[in-house]
């Protein structure tokens, strides 16, 4: 049913994994300066860690990028969210649940991992809700049917899995490790929403309607996600000869498209992009490019959804205040208990 169903990404999501226990038994030689040993540690593609020196212009790029791949996960929880009470059967509302649920533990790992950067999660929050750092654009898009959910699965997920793949192989060792277990889970995300189109797209006329329809709206976004043309991009430079990443925006974009060409054959729906079709010299499908003026539009908070999203997750913040609160209070009772008891033992 799957298509390639991602198979020959999810491989090299293992071979990443092998890689970082091996790389765990390599050293290379402390010497010279700090940016010599530094720029060592990345050429032998060995991992830098918390403890490590690093270029301040290196950390404030990893916080940059890890935080808004966190917001990310955490805001994207609401487009889908809002379908767990309306999914069409109970197996359908346990799965969309799990997969909440999933992207709420990414959040997570991601937000530990930024706060081995020197940042606190706290500021991180605040940085998002005061809209000093960004989240994904494609979570600015509604959904408006079920099948948006599918196509959500397939698409947007199939694109982060495209994405994020290299990510596992990232100088930093904290992101990449995190990133292990983040591509592994998504794969689930995206057989869920593959699965959701294929029923629908073999259902009734009004539902595969109702899935093309979803695809239509969903194409172009997924597209989008990575990012501007290699041209434009401001970061990707320094990124890839830092190894945080692997490959450009462009390469990866390809990489998708090739990739749901095969898959939308076997739904038996067509990608909406009349310029799609097979280059023999190249190798690859030709392509209409997303609207990049649309996607700027959408980062600096103009997409249907960026205020309602943004309102949404500052009303939860503030919600959530009493909960901190008192975690803050019962960690401060615990150390302080922990600290007479120690100073008991001593007398």
């Amino acid at each position: 049913m799957y298509g390639n169903d991602f198979a020959p990404l999810l491989e090299q999501v293992d071979s990443a994994e092998r890689d970082l226990h091996a790389a765990s038994e390599r050293t290379v030689e402390p010497g010279g300066e700090l940016q010599e040993y530094f720029d060592a540690i990345v050429a032998a593609d060995q991992k830098i860690e918390p403890r490590d020196w690093m270029p301040e212009a290196y950390r404030k790029t990893l916080i940059r990028q890890i935080a808004q791949h966190a917001h990310s996960e955490i805001i994207g929880m609401q487009p889908e969210g809002n379908w767990i009470s309306r999914a069409p059967t109970l197996k359908r509302k346990a799965i969309l649940l799990a997969k909440v649920q999933d992207e709420a533990g990414h959040g997570l790992y991601l937000y530990a991992a930024a706060e081995t950067l020197g940042i606190s999660r706290e500021e991180l929050v605040e940085m998002l809700i005061e809209g000093r750092q960004k989240y994904s654009s494609i979570f600015n898009y509604p959904t408006l049917t079920w099948a948006d959910i599918g196509a959500i699965g397939w698409l947007v997920d199939g694109a982060a899995i495209v994405n994020q793949v290299p990510l596992c192989r990232c100088s930093y060792g904290p992101y990449a490790r995190a990133m292990i277990r983040i591509c592994k889970e998504e794969s689930f995300h995206q057989r869920q929403g593959y699965e959701i189109l294929h029923t629908l797209s073999h259902g009734t006329p009004a539902q595969r309607e109702m899935a093309q329809d979803a695809v239509n709206r969903w194409w172009y976004p997924s597209l989008a996600m990575f990012g501007p043309p290699d041209g434009d991009s401001t970061h990707s430079e320094r990124s890839m000869a830092w190894k945080i990443k692997r490959f450009t925006n462009d390469e990866l974009r390809q990489r998708f498209v090739d990739m749901c060409v095969q898959q939308a054959g076997v739904l038996g729906l067509e990608l909406p992009d009349p310029g799609l079709r097979w280059n023999d010299e190249r190798g690859a499908h030709d392509y209409t490019q997303p609207d990049y003026d649309e996607l700027m539009r959408v980062i600096k908070g103009e997409g249907p959804c960026n205020r309602q999203r943004m309102a949404h997750r500052r009303r939860a913040y503030e919600d959530g205040a009493w909960v901190r609160e008192a975690a803050q209070k019962h960690a401060e009772k615990k150390a302080a208990r922990k600290h007479a008891e120690k100073k008991a033992a001593r007398v």
